[in-house]
């Protein structure tokens, strides 16, 4: 009986040290990826997501076709495309660093095309987007990265090549409107016959205007990648040690080790009380001998 006994024990004491252990190791492991989610989602706003009629900023390479050289050199075209950098930094010396960046961006011959400073001293915030040349972006945006404590960052490269010949075609289409207009507008006509064709006249030259504009972007001296640069002022974050990680973990898991234990003695506690019961009123005996008749 004593070996019974102590074979029970060991046993059980085996399963209590195994969930004992199960526990801290949760909550160790669970101290570790919740810092880490909150840290990332402190900064998760995409400010220059909500703002409309942000300057667009476009760059081209030359795409060569493999094959014969002077057939490839005949198909050389230019390909368009739009690449943007977006970083989120946090910093406690927020004056220091802001002129940094504008520092940076000025040695880089880059052009600050929007700003936005929002908060007060101890929670500002800046809002930066730059137009830089397409050969130094790579340098200025891993330049930029060292401003302040890194938050996040995201490169993004769309190509634009279908949408640039789109609105090519689209301007010969409408130079093409405008002339036949001007030459009807030469044969003369009734007078409301003019004044209506002089108002679409004016209606497609607009549009030749817009159209314009629009391809100005693409022009080679226009040409540039983005970067959109959000800095946030806190202080610095220092970062947690396992000791106390596993302080906090070891008192986490006696608190809800102590709990689970006291709950399964008072629940095992209620059922030997419910059986003993059960036992003097003999009802266990009783429906033993229903169920046998």
């Amino acid at each position: 009986m004593a070996r019974n006994f102590r074979s029970r024990f060991w046993r059980l004491s085996k399963w209590s040290a195994g969930l004992f252990i199960v526990l801290f190791a949760f909550r160790l492991l669970y101290g570790y990826t919740s810092s880490d989610s909150s840290s990332r989602n402190d900064l998760s706003e995409n400010f220059f997501g909500s703002i409309d009629n942000l300057r667009k900023n476009y760059a081209s390479e030359k795409i060569m076709m493999k094959g014969d050289v002077q057939a490839a050199s005949n198909m050389a075209s230019n390909q368009k495309f739009e690449k943007t950098a977006s970083i989120k930094s946090k910093t406690s010396e927020f004056d220091q660093d802001e002129n940094l960046i504008k520092a940076k961006t000025k040695s880089y011959n880059a052009i600050i095309q929007y700003e936005q400073n929002l908060g007060q001293k101890g929670n500002r915030q800046i809002h930066l987007l730059i137009g830089v040349n397409p050969a130094k972006f790579d340098d200025f945006y891993l330049d930029l990265q060292k401003i302040g404590t890194l938050k996040d960052i995201e490169i993004t490269k769309v190509d634009k090549t279908n949408e640039y010949r789109q609105l090519n075609a689209k301007k010969i289409s409408i130079e093409k409107m405008l002339q036949s207009l001007t030459e009807l507008k030469s044969k003369g006509g009734e007078i409301s016959e003019f004044i209506s064709l002089n108002d679409k006249i004016l209606e497609v030259e607009e549009q030749l205007q817009g159209l314009g504009v629009e391809l100005g972007n693409f022009n080679t001296e226009n040409e540039f990648c983005t970067v959109r640069f959000s800095m946030y002022e806190g202080a610095t974050e220092k970062s947690i040690s396992f000791i106390h990680r596993a302080k906090v973990a070891l008192e986490w898991t006696i608190k809800y080790y102590a709990l689970i234990v006291i709950t399964s003695l008072l629940l095992s506690l209620t059922i030997f009380i419910l059986l003993l019961i059960a036992d003097k009123l003999k009802i266990i005996s009783t429906l033993n001998n229903k169920l046998n008749e």
